[in-house]
């Protein structure tokens, strides 16, 4: 499955960032996390890569997952040629874009009981609450709970990245 299709998923960060999250409905009728990304239109980059990565099909399949989706501002943050050079390598990108998705349907009620979580990529990441914010690593989640057939999305303001 396509690791974009994944990342399409979710997507958190402030102000515009929320107000780009706004078009994707809470409850997603029938659309499955990829389509539901895809219809916010603020995750093009996201998109992007997971279709290099050949991750889409993946995560259009039954799920559940759990995606923690970086917005196209989110990547512009990255500094320069990180993009570039992760578009370049396949197993680079697959293993980032993997690393924001988490297996199973983890709402945001049960993400702030937890302190971390096992990403598909096989690492995990920190989850912790800080001023009322849930910060994953150091990515803040701008918007939460957003819903599709095949799991939930949370939109982040930061890529993450394996270290």
């Amino acid at each position: 499955m396509k690791l974009a299709t994944l990342l399409l998923s979710a997507a958190f960060i402030a102000v515009p960032l929320a107000a780009s999250a706004g078009d994707m409905s809470k409850k997603s009728d029938k659309k499955d996390i990829v389509d539901t990304a895809v219809a916010a239109g603020s995750f093009t980059t996201l998109a992007t890569a997971l279709d290099a990565a050949d991750l889409i099909a993946t995560l259009k399949g039954p799920g559940p997952f759990t995606v923690f989706a970086p917005t196209d501002a989110a990547f512009e943050k990255l500094p320069a040629g990180t993009l570039d050079g992760l578009l370049k390598d396949k197993a680079a990108l697959t293993g980032v874009l993997t690393y924001h998705v988490v297996s199973g349907k983890v709402m945001a009620a049960d993400v702030v009981k937890l302190t971390s979580a096992d990403t598909v990529n096989g690492k995990s990441v920190t989850i912790k609450v800080v001023d009322g914010k849930v910060m994953i690593n150091g990515a803040t989640v701008v918007t939460a709970d957003i819903e599709a057939s095949n799991g939930v999305i949370h939109v982040i303001d930061s890529v993450l990245i394996p270290e």
